[in-house]
């Protein structure tokens, strides 16, 4: 009798603490979960494409539009996915920045950058293995802490060559199918692991619009390959979300030229879109961190790119860190926020039109993307859910 008020004591304890935890016979058991970090997938584009598997999770689990973070790039919001926490507690603040120690901007993409512990971690300190998929290697590099093993495409070992084939270009839709195909080889041939993160790359968004007859056959596929995971591990909770959504802009400024030119210089502005993924976005995202030569120059500077066509706001790092949750020592003196259709980069001139077919991401108006939430045990309820980053924060707490 002591043993069974024991392990319902344990349950209620469980429960409470929203823990994906089994008990049985006096065993603990953790539940397998498979985390999908759809790079670029906002809602527009799930609401255009045939999905049916996800419209099953949307109808039969937790489903949300939500926030992510600012800015809406990917280190940014994969590490706050990653962690359960926020930027000012983690410390990514974009792709790119600005590193004052040597003076140079710096690609964000280094574990050491990391300021707070992974799920990977959290869950290794229970025993519990994880594997981390990532289609572009500088999600490898920045958060593979806790993993038992990490595969990219971009650095595919002999092994999984012959295990899935030859990795398709990076820039390309079909090397999401290869990642795709080791995820579920791995589920299929290893019942240890704890912890499944899928992280696809964007390329898809950034190439295609969401009408676009490509991307409807981009994001079917991905649609069966969830089906085939979910049904190759029918016990496993599914979690999923997305860092932004990718939209058609416009225009682009270089503000460094543009402050210049306008009798302003700055140290430098930089944009955290900026990455090794030239062929995505150029490098231009709709968010710049601006460095001042001298703080007395900021009433000045701010006036000037506020004054530029497509400039939705110009505000101070301390606003900037309060408003969106930013570690103050990895942002800019001013944080330039562009609109919906602007973006800000590094270029030949001040300006620049961009093509109709040029996509990116960064502003605000980038960052709705869903949550789902399938078959989690003990998971918290719907109002938990007010932010991306949320999806596994309260997972091995």
């Amino acid at each position: 009798m002591k043993k069974i008020l024991f392990q319902y004591g344990l349950i209620a304890i469980c429960i409470s603490l929203n823990c994906t935890t089994i008990f049985a016979q006096g065993i603990t058991k953790h539940q397998r979960i498979i985390i999908f970090m759809i790079d670029g997938f906002g809602e527009d584009y799930y609401r255009n494409s045939d999905m049916p598997t996800l419209n099953q999770f949307e109808k039969n689990g937790i489903f949300k539009i939500v926030p992510s973070l600012m800015p809406s790039v990917t280190n940014l919001n994969n590490a706050s996915i990653c962690t359960g926490e926020l930027p000012q507690v983690h410390g990514i603040t974009g792709n790119s920045y600005y590193d004052i120690t040597t003076g140079k901007e710096e690609f964000m993409e280094q574990d050491s950058l990391l300021l707070a512990p992974t799920i990977f971690e959290r869950a290794q300190k229970q025993g519990v293995k994880s594997i981390l998929f990532a289609a572009k290697k500088k999600s490898i590099g920045l958060l593979n802490r806790g993993t038992v093993d990490t595969i990219s495409p971009e650095t595919a070992s002999p092994i999984w060559v012959n295990r899935i084939g030859t990795p398709p270009s990076i820039y390309s839709r079909e090397v999401n199918y290869w990642l795709l195909e080791a995820a579920l080889y791995s589920i299929v041939n290893d019942p240890s692991l704890g912890i499944i993160y899928v992280h696809p790359t964007d390329y898809p968004m950034h190439t295609w619009a969401p009408d676009a007859k490509e991307s409807k056959e981009y994001l079917n596929r991905l649609d069966q390959y969830i089906a085939k995971i979910s049904a190759a591990a029918p016990d496993a909770a599914i979690l999923i979300t997305a860092d932004h959504t990718v939209t058609h802009k416009s225009y682009c400024w270089d503000l460094n030229k543009a402050c210049v030119n306008r009798n302003v210089p700055i140290k430098i502005a930089i944009s955290p879109e900026r990455d090794k993924y030239f062929k995505h976005h150029r490098g231009f995202g709709g968010t710049a961190y601006v460095y001042l030569n001298n703080q007395l120059d900021l009433k000045k500077v701010k006036k000037a790119i506020s004054s530029l066509q497509g400039v939705d706001e110009v505000i101070t790092r301390e606003d900037a860190a309060k408003r969106f949750h930013l570690m103050p020592e990895r942002i800019g003196d001013l944080i330039v926020l562009g609109d919906s259709t602007t973006v800000f980069g590094d270029l030949d001139t001040e300006s620049e039109s961009l093509p109709d077919t040029y996509r990116s991401h960064g502003s605000l108006a980038d960052a709705r993307v869903p949550i789902f939430i399938y078959n989690a045990i003990g998971s918290p309820n719907s109002n938990y859910f007010q932010f991306n980053y949320l999806l596994t924060s309260w997972l091995y707490r």
